[in-house]
């Protein structure tokens, strides 16, 4: 699977899998584009994310560990 920036969605499922046990309103928007950048598969460039959209991945994948963990 190939993913870019826009994917907001599939990349915080990808990081709650990656990193499920941890809250992801505590982790440095530094760190969560990084590990974006890491994931397998992704292909967006370093310039290409934004405040915004680092925010809509934190919370695709918070929503992921709510369901999983409860309210933060």
């Amino acid at each position: 699977m190939v993913l870019n920036w826009i994917d907001f969605r599939e990349i915080g499922e990808l990081l709650f899998e990656r990193y499920d046990t941890l809250n992801p309103l505590t982790v440095r928007f530094t760190d969560l584009h990084k590990w974006t950048m890491d994931l397998e598969g992704f292909e967006g460039v370093p310039t290409g994310s934004s405040e915004k959209i680092l925010e809509a991945i934190q919370m695709a994948w918070f929503e992921e560990w709510k369901d999983e963990y409860g309210t933060a």
